[in-house]
């Protein structure tokens, strides 16, 4: 066994010197050429790695048609479909919203004219004017009867001031009585400011006006007032004031009496530039950015479709996400007549 190794040691020896001065050689031959031609291995970065084209994924020559063929893939064809579904509903939609603005616009210069117009035309009688509705508020009427009850509204403004009306109850024919604002007095309300009502059958010409509503159109809300005094003038309100009917209506004097401001009359509620129709402007720009949203988030899918089909084209995709991106093209493939 001793003569054995001793045969076989040296030519091992010279077999193993051999392949060390090959791969020597190799190895300084490849050093001189990277050397000479300026292709010196790079210092090793830290950090993460930029993935790099795998084999076989070179960059194919990419037409209009291939890049944006996942447009006819059933997912995109929902998305189509419905973008050309919402933009012309939310068009239509925000003008139909702006239409219902300018109406109110339309009605509210409309009334005020037709407030300026029955200053002018002859008063009818009240009977003929009730109830109160848009057609008939602001139209000029007359009625007879004696003064009641006086009662004082206040928190009432007039030409920018503050101050109070002076409302006296007619206790006309039919037993009922109308509430008539005889004027517009300044300052806090005081009983012993206001001029005392004419005595003895007396009759009216005003302006036909609606019964209001606390809380609307600048009537107070506020309760707890004092005796004599009402925040609304209002069937509603007046009917626990005293112990007779009230008409659902009142009357505001042409010509202020004993000296006070007369007060001007209102357009009817409902036509005037109310929260409603601010509400509809409002609408009217929610319909048209939604519009904008819509067309911003289309353009935004398909940025990303297109970014994510030239990664994959050019191999820079994790192979995870790759394989998903091609599992879902394999699913989505549209047929040969595009559909």
């Amino acid at each position: 066994m001793d003569n054995f190794h001793g045969i076989f040691h040296p030519a091992s020896h010279r077999i193993a010197h051999r392949i060390a001065h090959r791969i020597a050689r190799r190895t300084s031959h490849r050093t001189a050429h990277r050397t000479a031609h300026g292709t010196a291995r790079r210092p090793r970065r830290h950090g993460p790695r930029r993935p790099t084209p795998r084999v076989g994924n070179h960059p194919r020559t990419r037409t209009v048609e291939s890049v944006y063929r996942f447009l006819l893939t059933p997912r995109w064809w929902g998305i189509n479909v419905f973008v050309l579904l919402a933009i012309p509903f939310c068009v239509f939609m925000g003008s139909w919203q702006l239409g219902r603005f300018e109406d109110r616009v339309d009605d509210h210069r409309d009334a005020e004219a037709r407030v300026a117009s029955d200053k002018r035309e002859k008063a009818r009688a009240l009977e003929s004017l009730l109830p109160v509705t848009k057609a008939t508020s602001g139209r000029q009427t007359t009625a007879t009867g004696r003064y009641d009850t006086q009662l004082l509204v206040p928190d009432r403004t007039l030409d920018g001031k503050d101050g109070y009306y002076v409302l006296t109850l007619l206790r006309t024919d039919g037993g009922r009585a109308l509430p008539v604002v005889r004027g517009w007095l300044p300052g806090t309300p005081d009983p012993a400011k206001v001029p005392a009502a004419p005595t003895g059958e007396v009759t009216v010409t005003g302006a036909l006006q609606a019964s209001e509503t606390p809380g609307n159109n600048g009537v107070s809300a506020r309760g707890g007032l004092p005796a004599g005094q009402t925040a609304a003038i209002s069937a509603a309100s007046l009917v626990n004031l005293v112990p007779y009917d009230v008409h659902d209506a009142w009357v505001t004097l042409n010509r202020g009496d004993a000296g006070m401001k007369a007060v001007p009359a209102t357009a009817p509620g409902g036509t005037g530039l109310d929260l409603k129709a601010f509400q509809n402007l409002g609408y009217t720009a929610e319909w048209f950015a939604f519009v904008g949203f819509v067309v911003f988030m289309w353009f935004r899918l398909l940025r990303r479709e297109l970014e994510f089909a030239r990664d994959a084209e050019l191999g820079l995709l994790p192979e995870e996400e790759e394989q998903e991106q091609r599992g879902q093209r394999e699913h989505e493939r549209p047929s040969p007549s595009g559909v």
